[in-house]
């Protein structure tokens, strides 16, 4: 019979080797899941400890903003930020100690909690200055270390800074055309880690740099001369919708923006919703004009006062006569402008300021947008006192985007910040009047600086027109006639209108040896000067001694 090689402990070799190769199996098991629990460990402490990662937002890149000539608005530099290592720390009272002696400011309680947590990684400082580097690694302690992150920059600092919008201290956008990208898919990639050196193509807005840094510098130069509480302005393409410059002012640096979200850096031009006053009459007569039922020849008795319920609608400085169309826009007259209104009617009233986009909320890329506020019932002193600008409040900008349609032929265009050829202009456009009643304004805004209330608003050699807006603001539920909120809207050249012009200017004050704080005398000269200084930077060059009154001619 032939004899089982058995082992010493009584089994075959064979079962010897099954048992050895299992129990080597359970050892590396449970080693595997004790370094995979450790390396977990380690990374979720590394996250708790410093929010770093891997995907860190604060190393992704993010794209350039640029002009539309390609003048850089936003970009990337690289920072360093100060880290700790808790395990690496010898003498935690020594380093901080030594770390507060090169940088200011150091929160001694903090600092010491958590170079003291035996944590593998903590932030100490984000976006140090290269001084304070060089000066900390002069220091030579160990666990003390850098880590380059990307921090945005803006060359123009405040210049911009309602329309560039904000990044985190993470690099993500938080507000403005920053914000807008991100919602795009750069917040999706910065996430994931994806796009951490990648070159990503610039973003190309429809500012023009030279023409927002005159609008800024002239509306600084307002705020200090009407010594007003705020002030605003675009100038806005009339055939594409693009907005070459926007400004609203009390602003911010963006590059330090310690009062960004203070309530007076309101984007008024977007985020904020006025009643614009008599600005407001220029679409109630392009109502009246386009509706077939009134025409430039027609005219209105403006005499007597309009009485309605226990309220009494009157002129500012009423001729007390019968005015046609024209003089009712030249001499702003409350009761001609009323007496329109009402013959179109309360329903095709709203409808029409509705088809122009002045009671819906305006679309664009700007995040920061107010939605219009208007009366929930229309009746028919509603529909009176809208028309010459009470009772609706609207942002500015989509009240320039509305005046656009009144002079371009009757198209209106959403508003972009985008860059947008012509030929897209022209797919995305929506006809809102009638040519021959955009001809019609195009006349009135003209006749108005010519004869009325924009005289102040005149620039020999490029015809403009406009139309003011004074109005009273409301102070504790009542119309105050010591504050006022006031306007000028404006287009020019006005045989051919190539761009709209309007300059907000809040709670002004008279001129310094002047008695008037209208805005024909503020909001107006406002506008002058932003044409006369960015028209040769738009490529529209003076025409001396052409008839500029070509218009008034024709009619």
């Amino acid at each position: 019979m032939q004899a089982r090689d058995r082992s010493p402990g009584g089994g075959t070799a064979s079962q010897v080797r099954s048992r050895m190769a299992i129990a080597i199996a359970c050892f590396v098991a449970v080693y595997g899941v004790i370094g995979g629990r450790l390396v977990q460990y380690g990374l979720s402490e590394i996250d708790s400890g410093s929010r770093y990662s891997a995907a860190d937002r604060s190393l992704a890149s993010r794209p350039d903003i640029v002009d539309r000539s390609g003048i850089v608005l936003a970009t990337d530099i690289r920072v360093a930020s100060l880290f700790g290592e808790p395990r690496r720390i010898v003498d935690v009272d020594e380093a901080v100690e030594e770390l507060a002696s090169v940088l200011p400011d150091v929160d001694y309680k903090e600092w010491h909690r958590k170079l003291s947590s035996g944590a593998g990684f903590v932030w100490l400082r984000r976006e140090l200055t290269p001084r304070q580097q060089a000066d900390v690694l002069a220091l030579g302690i160990p666990g003390i270390g850098f880590r380059t992150e990307k921090r945005r920059f803006y060359p123009g600092g405040p210049v911009a800074s309602h329309i560039l919008g904000l990044v985190n201290i993470d690099n993500a956008g938080i507000a403005g055309i920053e914000k807008y990208v991100d919602d795009q898919g750069l917040g999706t990639l910065q996430d994931l880690g994806l796009d951490v050196d990648t070159e990503l193509a610039p973003v190309k807005l429809s500012l023009d740099a030279r023409v927002q840094h005159i609008v800024r510098d002239v509306l600084v130069d307002g705020m200090e001369r009407y010594k007003a509480i705020a002030a605003g302005g675009v100038v806005l393409d009339a055939k594409t919708g693009e907005v070459v410059a926007m400004v609203s002012l009390p602003d911010y640096d963006p590059n330090n923006p310690y009062n960004a979200l203070d309530k007076d850096r309101l984007n008024r031009m977007s985020a904020g919703t006025f009643e614009m006053g008599s600005t407001f009459k220029a679409f109630t007569t392009a109502m009246a004009l386009d509706s077939g039922k009134v025409d430039l020849n027609d005219s209105f008795d403006a005499s007597r006062p309009i009485q309605i319920a226990r309220f009494t609608i009157s002129d500012f400085h009423g001729k007390k006569r019968v005015l046609s169309v024209p003089e009712i826009f030249i001499y702003s007259s409350n009761i001609g402008t009323a007496k329109m209104a009402d013959v179109v009617g309360i329903e095709q009233h709203r409808e029409f300021l509705t088809r122009i986009g002045l009671l819906t909320r305006m679309e664009t890329e700007l995040p920061e947008v107010a939605k219009p506020t208007q009366p929930d019932e229309w009746k028919k002193l509603n529909s009176i006192t809208i028309s010459f600008g009470h009772g609706v409040s609207t942002t500015p900008l989509q009240t320039a985007v509305a005046a656009a349609a009144l002079v371009n032929g009757g198209t209106l265009l959403k508003p972009t910040f985008l860059a947008r050829g012509a030929d897209h202009a022209k797919v995305l456009g929506k006809k809102v009047l009638d040519p021959a009643t955009s001809d019609a304004m195009r006349y009135l805004f003209r006749l108005n600086v010519e004869k009325g209330s924009g005289r102040r608003a005149e620039v020999e050699g490029f015809v403009v027109g406009g139309k003011t807006g004074t109005a009273e603001k409301v102070v504790n539920g009542r119309y105050s006639s010591e504050k006022r909120f006031n306007a000028f809207l404006a287009a020019f050249p006005m045989d051919d209108p190539q761009y709209v012009v309007l300059a907000i200017i809040d709670e002004p004050k008279p001129e310094e040896g002047k008695s008037g704080a209208t805005a024909g005398m503020n909001a107006a000269p406002m506008v002058r000067e932003i044409v006369a200084r960015s028209a040769p930077l738009l490529g529209l060059m003076p025409r001396f001694g052409e008839d500029e009154d070509a218009l008034l001619v024709s009619y």
